[in-house]
């Protein structure tokens, strides 16, 4: 991790240059690693004198009523189960800067989401914006592209990423077989569709 960290941390430096806010896309699968990335981003650009924070995309899911209604609960965390346009003009906003703006955050325990559970200063120099889709190569999703300054794609290998998801319904305290019945149904599928069908990015990193 500490190359991969290197390797993103002087990437946005070389993208920020003189400019007072940029917007960072950190995109791929779930369980890659987004947001230990962004996490450890975030610090480090901080302790080097410019403030960041950090957007997650999971703070527009769609509630849990909305996805009962259109049949998708089951499907809660694919493309079609988020506020993408909310996200987008999230994204305009922030782009335009001004003026402080409250972010949502998805609070997995809970299962829900929090709505202006954080807030981005006027001065904040790097927005890490952080999600699964991303850099996925279609409409609506495709049109959050234009808003990057820098794009960074984490990859992991297919048998790390089972695991992983499988360990966060575990972690969520279900048994082991409903843990990779969600897995197999949901979460690999979503990791599936992102692994091939996102667009390429500025850098990618494994």
């Amino acid at each position: 991790m500490d190359e991969s960290l290197d390797r993103a941390y002087a990437s946005i430096i070389d993208a920020l240059g003189d400019r007072s806010r940029i917007l960072v896309a950190i995109a791929g699968p779930p369980g890659a690693g987004k947001s230990t990335l962004s996490a450890q981003l975030s610090r480090r650009l901080i302790d080097g004198g410019h403030p960041a924070a950090i957007v997650p995309m999971d703070g527009f899911h769609l509630d849990n009523a909305t996805l009962r209604e259109r049949g998708l609960l089951h499907r809660k965390g694919a493309p079609e189960t988020f506020d993408v346009d909310g996200f987008i003009s999230l994204a305009l906003t922030l782009r335009a800067g001004g003026a402080a703006v409250a972010v949502p955050h998805f609070d997995r325990d809970a299962d829900e989401v929090c709505e202006a559970a954080d807030t981005i200063d006027v001065g904040c120099e790097v927005l890490l914006l952080e999600g699964n889709y991303l850099l996925l190569d279609r409409l609506p999703w495709k049109r959050l592209q234009a808003l990057f300054d820098l794009s960074v794609f984490v990859k992991a290998p297919e048998p790390v990423l089972r695991q992983r998801l499988v360990q966060r319904w575990l972690d969520l305290g279900h048994d082991r077989q409903y843990a990779e019945r969600r897995a197999k149904e949901n979460d690999i599928p979503n990791a599936t569709l992102v692994l091939e069908h996102s667009d390429s990015a500025d850098l990618t990193l494994s």
